[in-house]
């Protein structure tokens, strides 16, 4: 089977845990379900989910209690692209190929939409303590990451800034800050979940969390190239948004040549990182590669 075989079927079975996560589409609250079924379902290369299910199978693990968390990140994620999206942030019309949130259903339900998104993730999360009370202590510790992570000193610190940078032009150290929060922050917490769900040492925990910083600073990097550089047939969502909304990127500072250079070096170290650890998992070293250097 070739990796992109590979990929393909593991795609499959994320998109088949996400949907079975979701509530079904009844009662007076019917519209918000179907809108935050439309937002998560209508695409997308499901990068967080995937990274934390192999590493969750890069230490051993094997048990269904990865599943509501596989789910709940993606959410997380869909919730802040439906909220990045509105007109008073990136005012965005296409997300993955298709109209976003705020066209469909309107600016109000889309804000409802995010917000829905990510209360039921946690509620998906917090359930798997009565599901799983044996292993109550790791879920305990993956829970604290998942809020720690998508929070003020997270993915929301990062886009406080990046939405205060907005026609500034800021220092290469508040834009790897930016990225670090914006795009890294839920990186992390998808392999340092995988990695404490599956019962890996604190030390080997934190290996995985700087192996996601870097890989999502590269691959934030690669989304400036293709800002830049691609097209809305490939990428599914319009270019040269950055220079619409007037942000500094890794292009604008360095040029595309050395974006370029960063992308590479930022990944080499990754595998660098990853090869260092006793445990292996092929697949997650060709699907890091695949990332950063992505066409799309």
């Amino acid at each position: 089977m070739s990796f992109e075989q590979d990929m393909r079927r593991r795609i499959e079975e994320i998109e088949d845990i996400i949907k079975k996560s979701l509530p079904p589409p009844k009662g007076p609250e019917k519209i918000i379900i179907e809108a935050m079924s439309y937002a998560l379902l209508i695409g997308g290369k499901r990068i967080r989910p995937l990274l934390m299910s192999e590493t969750y199978r890069m230490f051993g693990g094997s048990d269904k209690v990865i599943e509501p968390f596989i789910a709940a990140i993606e959410m997380i994620h869909t919730y802040s692209l439906v909220h990045d999206d509105l007109p008073a942030m990136d005012n965005d019309d296409y997300r993955r190929g298709q109209k976003t949130t705020h066209l469909v259903y309107g600016e109000d339900l889309a804000i409802l939409t995010g917000d829905a998104l990510l209360n039921y993730a946690f509620e998906v999360m917090t359930k798997a303590l009565a599901k799983y009370p044996a292993e109550s202590e790791r879920i305990g510790k993956a829970l604290i990451v998942m809020a720690e992570k998508a929070g003020v000193h997270g993915m929301i610190g990062g886009q406080v800034v990046d939405v205060m940078g907005v026609g500034e032009t800021i220092s290469r150290e508040q834009l790897d800050y930016i990225y670090t929060g914006k795009t890294c922050a839920l990186l992390e917490a998808s392999m340092k979940v995988g990695a404490i769900l599956a019962g890996a040492t604190a030390k080997k925990a934190h290996i995985m969390e700087q192996i996601a910083t870097k890989v999502g600073l590269a691959f934030q990097i690669q989304d400036d190239i293709l800002d830049v550089s691609g097209t809305f047939e490939v990428l599914g969502k319009p270019i040269h948004s950055d220079d619409k909304n007037e942000k500094t990127t890794y292009v604008t500072l360095q040029g595309i040549a050395g974006a370029k250079a960063e992308v590479a070096r930022l990944s080499a170290e990754a595998l660098t990182l990853l090869n260092s650890l006793e445990e292996e998992n092929s697949f997650l070293k060709e699907m890091i590669d695949a990332l950063v250097f992505r066409e799309n």
